[in-house]
């Protein structure tokens, strides 16, 4: 059984349905991230499992139990804001200990937990300081020791790294993962940045005005996206719209150029226009060997980029970028050249929604 079973989920404010019918099981234990741009309803399905907003419709279980009509008192969950929403008149040590306070814990059982939770998160020397005397990755880590000090079920985390500068937050979600993993506690986690998505989760689900469109795990989100959204958002992407020659060998024109998938065109239908997508970096110059598919373009673009090369090739209403590392030995292809990039059969994917064009 599943530790959290999210069934049917939606959310309206009046006509406008923000959240469309959400399904997800999440195994105790697991790091489940919801992706998707600002507006998608991520943040909704966050405060409905927090109990924070009441669903419209839908069910809520965590653990075997019904929580979906409990109050967030009730529901033994932790938050994580990204506003880092610490008292300003209260020190660290008394910022960790205030749920335990409330919760009406002996004083010595505080006292205990704030010190582990201020070793936890490598900041023993700062108890009695005040949150405006701490950086903001010094806030945020506090504001994480605060919502686990309680030992909740489910750790809730609301974009906590987006206020913080590059450096600090890839640091910081570093150590996000490690103690999430060290203390087993089931965590979702809400961002639009899809790197942070990508490098702590064992599950993404992608999310886009309201719906879901994918779940998965990090690589098969990345590798095996299902809609064009999944591709575009996810990564950067090149798309190759062509006639379909053969759905069941997988053949594919693209301007006049023929290239070969590894699955064949399921759902395809012979003579139609489709669209299949292809990561840049499954892209390189140079005739391909056997099994590998080659078209032959002219460079449109090339800009240095300190230690990559993007190179952007066009073949008629078709082009694709790619990456090269740079090579002070082998000064890269000038614009206008004539070459030929190549690619595996495997690294073509037909969108399943992509969108279809009369033949």
């Amino acid at each position: 059984m599943s530790f959290l079973e999210i069934t049917g989920l939606q959310k309206s404010f009046g006509a406008n349905q923000v959240v469309k019918r959400f399904d997800l099981s999440v195994q105790k234990g697991e790091f489940i991230t919801l992706l998707g741009p600002s507006g998608c309803g991520k943040t909704t399905v966050l405060r409905m499992v927090a109990g924070f907003e009441s669903p419209s419709s839908g069910s809520i279980r965590m653990d075997g139990k019904e929580i979906t009509g409990l109050a967030p008192n009730q529901r033994n969950v932790g938050m994580v804001f990204q506003a880092y929403a610490l008292f300003p008149n209260m020190t660290v040590a008394e910022n960790i200990g205030f749920g335990l306070k409330i919760a009406r814990k002996p004083p010595a059982e505080i006292y205990s937990r704030v010190k582990q939770m201020l070793e936890m998160i490598k900041l023993p020397q700062i108890a009695d300081r005040y949150p405006f005397q701490l950086s903001g990755g010094q806030q945020q880590r506090v504001a994480l020791a605060r919502a686990i000090a309680v030992r909740p079920k489910i750790l809730l985390l609301d974009e906590p790294l987006s206020a913080l500068d590059a450096k600090i937050r890839v640091s910081l979600r570093d150590e996000i993962r490690v103690l999430q993993q060290e203390l087993g506690i089931t965590t979702l986690f809400v961002t639009h940045d899809q790197e942070e998505a990508l490098s702590m989760s064992d599950r993404i689900v992608v999310m886009s005005a309201g719906q879901m469109e994918q779940v998965g795990t990090p690589f098969e989100i990345y590798n095996f996206p299902k809609t064009r959204f999944v591709s575009s958002f996810v990564g950067t992407l090149n798309f190759l719209t062509g006639k379909v020659v053969d759905a069941a060998t997988g053949r594919f024109s693209v301007d006049g150029q023929e290239v070969v998938t590894s699955r064949g065109l399921q759902g395809a239908s012979n003579g139609e226009t489709r669209t299949l997508a292809l990561r840049p970096e499954a892209v390189v110059l140079g005739a391909g060997g056997e099994g590998r598919n080659s078209l032959t373009g002219r460079i449109e673009l090339v800009s240095f980029l300190g230690s990559i090369v993007r190179i952007r090739v066009r073949f008629n209403e078709n082009v694709v970028s790619l990456d090269t590392f740079n090579n002070p030995g082998a000064p890269p292809p000038q614009m206008g050249e004539d070459v030929t990039v190549s690619f595996g059969r495997g690294d073509l994917q037909l969108l399943e929604e992509a969108e279809k064009v009369a033949a």
